[in-house]
């Protein structure tokens, strides 16, 4: 990273509620899965959590029915809220453990969390509201790939916009992308479906695109009408500027957590950021230090993740015997293992290659999961050269192998990030066969 000059940041369109606003919606938007992930989370129970997954994720039927009760919750509304608090990144998955996301330490005072955590939702809405049977695979992405243009033109109006307004724009969007889709063969797969002729109506597929939005609370319906909400409307903004939620410039760092110190020097290049690291171990023990660093390691927060061990850098062999120890960590052991290769002298450059395939694709998915939580849409579309898979199907495989929590999050967002229509389409398919369990 270099230094460099920083432009301010845009101002949302004019009439966009604060984001205290903005989060207070988001919060209500995701108060069931907020409750079940509590409900689920064996550290915010203070006890052992007796939720036990099954292999794609879902609740237990015996689950179900404890949340249900203990809730006072329907138990749809039980699968529903442990659906959406998976995908906005409430809870985590580790095997047969739920461990609660990072974001759901932070919900009650961090309103960045929470509108990130609402933003994940909103970027899942085709898992959230899944089509409806009978739906070639190739017209369900042709609808999914039209949608942002969709709600470009609902902001745009500023206002209740006719469905069949909205039924044109798609059916001329769709028609583009037949003429200008260039399907890419990614290995030995079946051939593509037929696009529908162009006689077949889009309006299923249009309400259905709907109804998902209204589902994430990006927009509201009534009879012939469609108008974005305040979320829905900054949302489409925030894609459209290809901005982020700014993180609080650092100040006082010294007094913070090590957890606050990391958030508030995320946005310093090197130089200063070690300076303000300095700073922080020289008002601690290194023991103490060190354990509270590793400790925001283990937030689940993949961007203090990575910063945790560049303090840890700061600290240098008092930290040893921490670092060696977070090794046996799974979700610390490629960030261990890079730094005691450092630690014994390894270049920089080279110390990825102590790491096995399949340590180098999980934190290649952890840095992902920084990136789309907290970095620019560029960002994370170049992030695929740093794969060491050398294609694309081969990637999405072992990224689907190693249980990564944050796997179906990732792939949506480099989905709705990534300009080729075929290879988006292949990465969409990959997190909805993560979500469900599928192969």
């Amino acid at each position: 990273m270099t230094n460099r000059r920083t432009r301010p940041a845009p101002r949302p369109p004019e009439g966009t509620p604060p984001p205290a606003e903005l989060a207070r919606q988001a919060r209500a938007v995701l108060a069931d899965a907020v409750r079940v992930a509590r409900w689920a989370s064996p550290s915010l129970r203070g006890g052992k959590s007796h939720v036990e997954p099954g292999r794609d994720g879902a609740l237990s039927a015996v689950a179900v029915q404890q949340a249900s009760a203990d809730l006072d919750l329907t138990p749809s509304q039980i699968r529903a809220g442990w659906d959406r608090a998976r995908l906005a990144g409430l809870i985590e998955l580790h095997g047969d453990r739920t461990r609660p996301g990072w974001r759901l330490r932070a919900w009650d005072r961090d309103d960045a969390a929470v509108l990130r955590g609402w933003v994940a939702l909103f970027d899942a809405w085709s898992i959230v509201h899944p089509a409806p049977d009978g739906i070639t695979a190739t017209s369900v992405a042709e609808v999914v790939e039209a949608v942002p243009q969709v709600l470009s033109l609902l902001q745009l109006s500023a206002g209740p916009v006719q469905v069949p307004a909205l039924l044109d724009l798609l059916e001329q969007r769709v028609a583009e992308l037949r003429e200008e889709r260039c399907e890419v063969p990614y290995g030995p797969e079946p051939l593509p479906e037929p696009p529908l002729p162009p006689t077949v109506p889009l309006l299923p597929l249009l309400n259905w695109a709907l109804e998902g939005q209204a589902a994430v609370g990006a927009l509201t319906l009534t009879p012939g009408l469609a108008t974005l909400t305040a979320l829905g409307n900054w949302a489409v903004w925030v894609k459209l500027e290809q901005i982020c939620v700014a993180a609080q410039s650092p100040a006082g760092n010294i007094e913070q957590s090590a957890e606050d110190m990391l958030r508030g020097c995320a946005r310093l290049t090197p130089g200063p950021a070690r300076a303000e690291y300095r700073a922080w171990l020289a008002a601690r023990t290194v023991s103490s230090a060190v354990t509270e660093l590793l400790e925001a390691a283990r937030g689940e927060d993949a961007l203090l993740r990575g910063l945790a061990f560049e303090a840890l850098r700061v600290v240098g062999a008092p930290a040893e015997s921490g670092v060696r120890a977070a090794a046996d960590d799974s979700s610390l052991r490629p960030y261990a293992l890079l730094w005691l290769a450092e630690y014994e002298g390894a270049d920089p450059e080279d110390a990825h290659e102590i790491l096995t395939r399949e340590e180098s694709t999980w934190l290649w998915v952890d840095t992902a999961a920084a990136v789309a939580d907290h970095g620019e849409t560029q960002l994370l579309v170049r992030h695929l050269d740093a794969a060491v898979q050398s294609t694309v199907p081969a990637l999405l495989d072992e990224v689907r192998a190693i249980g990564h929590p944050r796997t179906v999050q990732v792939l949506v967002a480099l989905a709705a990030a990534h300009p080729d229509p075929a290879l988006a389409k292949a990465v969409r398919r990959a997190a909805f066969q993560v979500h469900t369990g599928g192969v």
